[in-house]
């Protein structure tokens, strides 16, 4: 890791997002055609996702054209140990609906591990973003370091998921009732601003099932820079993705991953 330039890393990062924002913004709470990934459910995509996934390609490419790419939309390119993960429209749901929850996503991993990450909710103008040994959160002039809560105790967690009906099975609407009856506040409709929030010292936990890489490797190094803690729940690291806990200490996630394995 010491012969990576990660002041370089950081500027690609925020080129990437302003690369996405320019074509996000403009289509946000606009008539959009949407389109169905699924046969059968509903997994829409949009022009914003398409547009904005193919931008931060480029921005990339440019910087770093011997680097991997992984996106929600256009699949993986390249190989080697060095990677981008990428989601342009973290949230599509909240995107089509109007709701400013929705976010940017874009990781940096090593070897299968994420160390540097980046969130962007360009409508409300905030940007969280890590790099090796800090988190930080941005909004207009204001730049704060990111730190989460310090909760240890799961009675007392605010726990944030982006919906209970993605715990369709009967094993897993059973490990979510234990965490909402174990813990003292549940928010949903959050998708990764969820984790953003956690990362910032507003929300304690978040829990989801069946992510993907694109969907929470840019959030892994944003929480854990910034004081927390994450990993599947067989405590494995989330980078590729998978059933998911975050949590704002070491302490909070052990609390939790014991609750879920044990419901």
């Amino acid at each position: 890791m010491t012969a990576i330039d990660f002041i370089r890393i950081e500027q690609t990062l925020l080129d990437a997002l302003a690369a996405a924002a320019e074509l996000t913004l403009p289509l946000f709470r606009t008539p959009l055609s949407i389109d169905n990934k699924l046969e059968s459910g509903f997994d829409p995509v949009t022009e914003a996702d398409k547009a904005a996934e193919t931008a931060m390609r480029e921005v990339i490419a440019a910087a770093f054209p011997d680097h991997a790419i992984l996106g929600e939309e256009w699949g993986r390119t390249g190989d080697g140990n060095l990677s981008w993960i990428i989601d342009p429209v973290d949230g599509t749901r909240a995107f089509i609906s109007g709701a400013p929850v929705w976010g940017t996503l874009i990781g940096f991993s090593v070897d299968g591990v994420a160390v540097a990450g980046a969130m962007a909710q360009p409508f409300i103008g905030e940007t969280f973003l890590a790099v090796p040994g800090r988190s930080t959160y941005r909004r207009g002039a204001v730049e704060l370091s990111n730190r989460t809560s310090g909760e240890t105790d799961l009675g007392q967690a605010r726990v944030f998921t982006t919906t209970p009906t993605l715990f369709d099975t009967p094993a897993l609407a059973s490990k979510w009732e234990a965490v909402a009856a174990a813990t003292r506040l549940q928010r949903f409709g959050m998708d990764c601003y969820g984790y953003a929030m956690l990362a910032a010292g507003h929300a304690d936990l978040v829990i989801e099932p069946y992510l993907n890489s694109y969907d929470i490797a840019a959030l892994v190094p944003i929480i854990r820079e910034a004081g927390g803690a994450i990993a599947c729940w067989d405590g494995s690291d989330p980078t590729g993705g998978g059933d998911v806990v975050a949590a704002a200490t070491p302490d909070l996630l052990e609390a939790a991953l014991q609750l879920v394995n044990r419901s």
